[in-house]
């Protein structure tokens, strides 16, 4: 079977072959995620958020059953990433209690988003409502459009 009927020619193959090629084993730090990353990466991927658009601002929508607002965090950083995190905590175990099945999630959780440039950082909103984190980032107004400028013409 010839090799393009199988897509090794195509550019993501390439890049990837690539990749592989450039990785050399002896040298582990080039390739290896450092802690903070896949902690990072981790507590992304099990904090699932809806965005919407308004025509005035976004809102943001996480699902944070249980939470108190002292347990969530909402950031600006670098001027335009909006940072939601905090942490789930197990309850503290009583005396003759023990569980049976532990399936509910602990542990960090953030989001990062990029910012739009016509978001106002300056007016952002929070509210956690029955488990869930809204956060409303206004929108900057459009500008006015220029209204020409009237010379008066004189008479020499």
């Amino acid at each position: 079977m010839d090799s393009r009927m199988m897509g090794f020619d195509s550019p993501l193959f390439s890049a990837l072959q690539h990749m592989l090629d450039a990785t050399d084993d002896s040298d582990k730090s080039v390739s290896a995620p450092t802690r903070t990353y896949v902690r990072d990466a981790k507590a992304m991927a099990a904090t699932p958020a809806d965005v919407k658009e308004y025509p005035n601002s976004y809102t943001f929508i996480v699902d944070m059953p249980g939470l108190k607002s002292g347990d969530i965090k909402v950031q600006v950083e670098d001027d335009n990433v909006l940072v939601i995190s905090g942490e789930r905590k197990r309850e503290e175990e009583k005396e003759g209690v023990k569980y049976v099945r532990m399936e509910r999630r602990v542990g960090k959780f953030m989001r990062k988003f990029a910012l739009p440039e016509n978001a106002n950082t300056d007016k952002i909103s929070a509210v956690c409502q029955d488990g869930v984190l809204t956060v409303t980032v206004e929108k900057v107004p459009p500008p006015e459009p220029k209204k020409p400028k009237t010379i008066e013409v004189k008479i020499a």
